[in-house]
């Protein structure tokens, strides 16, 4: 448990730094002209990488290594399917960009 309260408070601690963080990504998508849909997934999928190595990590600790790995999956999958749309974008993009 207490793993689990000093990783919260480190989190907690952060929050502000994280905060400016996603609001200067958010800044330069829009001076860059980036449909904000993108940024929004690709922030979203570096907030479950995080959550799913944060879960991992304690699972870990607490010398459950087999539900650990299966938390690392689960974030993977998780990862792979909000990445898809992003992902037929660029298909898409550089499809058009191949002379026919």
């Amino acid at each position: 448990m207490l793993v689990v309260f000093v990783g919260c408070v480190i989190f907690l601690f952060l929050i502000d730094q994280i905060y400016e963080i996603i609001r200067m990504l958010e800044k330069i998508a829009l001076n860059a002209s980036v449909n904000m849909v993108y940024v929004e997934t690709i922030l979203k999928i570096i907030g479950i990488a995080y959550i799913a190595e944060f879960g991992a990590q304690i699972t870990k600790d607490a010398g459950q290594g087999a539900i650990a790995s299966k938390i690392e999956l689960g974030g993977k999958i998780l990862i792979l399917a909000m990445a898809i749309p992003i992902l037929t974008v660029i298909i898409e993009t550089v499809i058009s960009l191949i002379p026919r």
